[in-house]
């Protein structure tokens, strides 16, 4: 009997899959954390993640052969991006401790409003005037989810939009490291970033005696981070991003349900108006840029 071949859409099925799980990845380990630093200080939980993170990166540079690139991590390129990354999930981690997790995620999830603003004034890209108004859209967007004028406003919303700007900052940085450095050395560079930032809050924080669940539950965490980023990867390479991206938007699903099922937090309906504007200028950005990368690809085209 004849076997059936793949079918040429399926590369397109498998990334979207990966991305739903490095979704679902992200938004546990976010759950797991969030519930660890019950009862450890943010800093103690933010470098034993980090350590373990870091050493499962390397297990996996060591059985792909990346060790030996490991010396470009000191690239300046790199190096500037693992601070801003640092900077940016310690921000993003310290709210996720004191938001509930659906809002911080939606938050987060903000990133792609803060790059097309830096791209314009850093960078000197264009944007049209319907790309503007997405962002408006967008920043409308978090300030429903954050509500600087109701009871779910405090500090630590704010600190959740820097830490959202930094990863901005973050990811333009990534599009001008050399495609030549391998994704897991430059994750591992974060990792190490991220746990000296954690260590240093121990300075003041203080360290609390650690439980085998306190490290069972980090171990997970820096398991299922790790899994996300190779997902992630993994579904980069098998379609375009204008294919994926909108598939990430799953982790909200994900934090909705685990922020409701551990913790009973149910977002009100400014902030569901909030993450549905995030959710429509992002994805209008994803395709505005689809369109853009095609008009640019058939001007270089030679006509037939």
């Amino acid at each position: 009997m004849p076997t059936s071949s793949p079918t040429p859409r399926s590369p397109a099925r498998r990334a979207i899959v990966l991305m739903v799980g490095a979704s679902a990845c992200f938004a546990t380990n976010d759950a797991l954390v969030k519930f660890v630093s019950q009862s450890l200080p943010s800093g103690q939980v933010i470098l034993l993640r980090s350590l373990i993170a870091a050493a499962l990166i390397l297990l996996v540079a060591r059985h792909t052969g990346a060790t030996r690139q490991l010396g470009l991590a000191r690239g300046p390129r790199v190096l500037w991006r693992s601070v801003a990354d640092a900077f940016g999930t310690s921000m993003y981690l310290l709210s996720l401790f004191h938001l509930p997790l659906a809002n911080a995620t939606a938050i987060n999830l903000a990133a792609p409003v803060f790059m097309t603003v830096l791209a314009v004034l850093l960078l000197g890209e264009r944007a049209s005037a319907a790309r503007w108004s997405a962002v408006g859209l967008g920043f409308a967007g978090v300030l429903a989810v954050v509500q600087p004028t109701g009871d779910g406003f405090n500090a630590w919303a704010l600190l959740c939009v820097t830490g959202t700007l930094l990863h901005a900052v973050r990811d333009l940085l990534t599009r001008r490291i050399d495609p030549a450095v391998p994704s897991l050395v430059i994750a591992l560079s974060s990792a190490v970033a991220l746990g000296l930032f954690g260590g240093a809050m121990l300075l003041w924080q203080g360290w609390r005696p650690v439980a085998w669940w306190h490290l069972a539950l980090l171990a997970a965490a820096a398991s299922l981070l790790t899994s996300a980023y190779l997902l992630l990867i993994g579904s980069l390479r098998l379609a375009e991003i204008s294919l994926t991206a909108p598939f990430r938007y799953s982790s909200l699903l994900f934090a909705v349900l685990l922020g409701y099922g551990v913790w009973g937090h149910v977002p009100n309906a400014w902030a569901w108006a909030g993450i549905a504007l995030l959710v429509g200028s992002g994805l209008y950005m994803v395709y505005s840029e689809r369109g853009r990368s095609a008009a640019a690809q058939a001007l270089t085209q030679p006509p037939e």
